[in-house]
């Protein structure tokens, strides 16, 4: 009996870690300073959920916008947020200050 018991708990233990593993996010940085994106490229897995990390170290709004992934985030100055984006297919997918469009867009790379 002793055994049944311990089998069927490190049974549960194995199910919640999968369970919990599967929730994992990829976690990026991105630094938005009065239209400049650092860095321009996000490199990130592909079938990942991914957490994006935004902060607005600039002296100006910033607005993270992706049309192609449809999310938005508007930072004040000195603002941190998070964008998550569901797990994608590998490519490229285009993202940029919608308050300083003259600077140059980003890209979240996709990589098997």
């Amino acid at each position: 009996m002793k055994k049944l018991i311990i089998l069927f708990t490190l049974g549960l233990f194995i199910l919640s870690a999968n369970a919990i593993a599967k929730d994992n996010k990829y976690t990026v940085q991105l630094e938005m300073n009065d239209g400049d994106l650092i860095p321009l490229v996000l490199e990130v897995p592909a079938k990942t959920k991914i957490r994006i990390e935004v902060k607005n170290i600039g002296t100006q709004p910033a607005e993270f916008e992706s049309t192609q992934l449809r999310k938005e985030k508007v930072l004040a100055p000195g603002a941190k947020s998070v964008v998550v984006i569901a797990p994608l297919k590998p490519g490229s997918y285009e993202f940029f200050d919608d308050f300083h469009l003259d600077h140059p867009r980003g890209t979240i790379l996709v990589k098997e």
